[in-house]
């Protein structure tokens, strides 16, 4: 039964867990790290590690989601982005890089966003992202979905993510046409990931749609202002422990068909990862670690995709710091600092062994206590 809480007469609220809540339990047995995989599959696309980029200009390029697709994980380049705007959008990326303490970076954000979307640079990215090898995975926007879709589709991409702050299978509008995800979805021959969604019925009723996958979670961290600005907040564990519920029920309902679940925020180390997966995601969506990689085209400046909302911008502008290293340093190590920032899928694995499990299904299945 759900721990509900009284928080005063006729209202009540369910008590829910951040990830800093919980820990990992080992189990009876231990594993050599060596005999332990952390690679899964989205329909049927393999990869080695559970990573998917998160769709910032910050840390997503053509250049750096082929780099971090060589490396085994998925990068998602955002086709409502600076990439589709901008013919070479280096100058705007140096100069947000540039900014520092400055109280403008919010408006300056909203500026060089204002700059009409190009269907041509979609096309001509997604050339350049098929070029690089490995899988071609794109974000678009619900609400840009429809008008955008032809050109993504006859560019040809592998994975196509439909990902908001929060994505519902039943939007109402009385002034739009709603865009059908199960219709839409069922109208395609290519895998589709949707998200974001904090809680079990969402998470049901998403996957009902057919899509592979549902991105469980609003990308909340340090920098997210959603809380503040739309009063929303669900605890990462809770919310991923609900998705995976709903996914039970999925499985159940359709007699075997398996929704991944990606989990999107509260995770800045290994240790994140590891309590992510345990809880029930079958892969993580990183955005401001990968900000610290040497390849991140901000220069170690980081901010969400909801940042540069014209009217209503969702995330904070975080300065530039100094890379930790390279991508492969910052996934595989190795780590020359204790913090886990570094290392991660290392870290992941490590934990994995240490617990006994050999493959991220049956790590699923680790046992969490309450620490907090």
């Amino acid at each position: 039964m759900r721990d509900v809480v009284e928080i005063g007469l006729g209202k009540t609220a369910q008590r829910g867990y951040h990830l800093d809540d919980i820990a990992i339990v080992p189990s009876r047995r231990t594993r050599d790290v060596d005999d332990v995989s952390t690679a899964w599959q989205l329909d049927a696309y393999q990869f080695g590690i559970p990573c998917v980029g998160h769709p910032s200009d910050a840390t997503m390029s053509p250049a750096s989601a082929v780099r971090l697709g060589q490396l085994g994980g998925l990068g998602v380049l955002n086709v409502e982005g600076l990439w589709t705007r901008y013919e070479n959008p280096a100058k705007v990326l140096e100069e947000l890089a540039g900014l520092g303490e400055d109280a403008r970076a919010t408006k300056r954000l909203q500026e060089v966003y204002a700059e009409p979307i190009r269907p041509d640079l979609i096309a001509e990215r997604v050339r350049e992202l098929r070029a690089g090898g490995g899988t071609v995975a794109v974000r678009v926007s619900p609400q840009h979905t429809l008008a955008l879709a032809p050109v993504i589709l006859d560019a040809g991409v592998d994975i196509l993510v439909i990902q908001g702050t929060i994505v519902s299978a039943e939007h109402v509008s009385t002034t739009d046409e709603p865009l059908n995800l199960k219709e839409f979805i069922a109208d395609l021959d290519l895998p589709v990931i949707v998200g974001g969604c904090t809680d079990y019925k969402t998470a049901l009723h998403l996957m009902r749609t057919g899509a592979a996958g549902v991105i469980v979670g609003i990308g909340g961290d340090d920098w997210s202002t959603t809380e503040s600005v739309l009063g929303i907040r669900v605890p990462m564990a809770t919310a991923i422990a609900d998705a995976a519920a709903a996914r039970r029920d999925y499985l159940d309902e359709t007699g075997g068909r398996y929704v991944h679940l990606i989990a999107d925020g509260d995770m800045q180390t290994s240790g994140d990862i590891a309590k992510a997966l345990g809880c029930g995601a079958d892969a993580v969506m990183l955005g401001e670690p990968l900000s610290l990689c040497e390849e991140a085209p901000a220069g170690g400046a980081w901010w969400h995709s909801a940042a540069s909302h014209p009217s209503l911008p969702r995330g904070a502008f975080e300065v530039a710091g100094e890379p930790l290293g390279s991508m492969e340093k910052l996934l595989f190590g190795p780590a020359d600092e204790p913090d886990g920032q570094l290392n991660l899928f290392g870290g992941l694995r490590r934990a994995m062994a240490k617990c006994g499990y050999r493959d991220l299904k049956e790590f699923q299945k680790v046992g969490l206590v309450l620490d907090r």
